[in-house]
C-alpha cells in the first residue's frame, strides 16, 4: 500500500465521520429544558451537591470486577485455538492466569474484596 492509498484512505474516513456526525446534529430532535440540564435526569429534584464522596472500596470493587472481565475477554479466544497453538500457547495463557492470581491475592490481602 502506497502512502496517496493510504492517504486517501484516511480522508475518506474522516469525511465519513464527519458528514454521519453532521447529518445526526442536522436531524437530531432538540428539547432543551430546565430538567433536561440536570446532571442527573431521572424525574426527581437532586438534593445537595452533586460531587459526593464516595468510598475507595467502590473504586477499588469496580476495578477488580473489570479486571476479571478483561480476563473473560482474553481467555475465550485462546480457548477457541488451544489446539493450534500448543505447549507454548499453554505457557502463555499460564503467565497470564499467574499474574492475574497474584493481583486477585494482593487484593484479598489488602483487604479489597471485603465488603463493610
Amino acid at each position: 500500500m502506497n502512502f496517496t492509498m493510504l492517504v486517501t484512505v484516511v480522508l475518506t474516513a474522516i469525511a465519513f465521520v464527519a458528514i454521519v456526525v453532521l447529518l445526526s446534529w442536522l436531524i437530531s430532535p432538540r428539547s432543551y429544558n430546565e430538567q433536561k440540564m440536570e446532571p442527573y435526569e431521572c424525574g426527581i429534584p437532586t438534593r445537595g451537591g452533586s460531587w459526593m464522596k464516595f468510598r475507595v472500596g467502590y473504586y477499588l470493587f469496580a476495578i477488580l470486577f473489570l479486571m476479571f472481565e478483561v480476563e473473560t475477554v482474553f481467555l475465550f479466544p485462546w480457548a477457541v485455538v488451544t489446539r493450534d497453538l500448543g505447549v507454548a500457547g499453554l505457557m502463555g495463557v499460564l503467565f497470564f492466569l499467574f499474574i492475574l492470581i497474584l493481583g486477585l491475592a494482593y487484593a484479598w490481602r489488602k483487604g479489597a474484596l471485603r465488603w463493610k
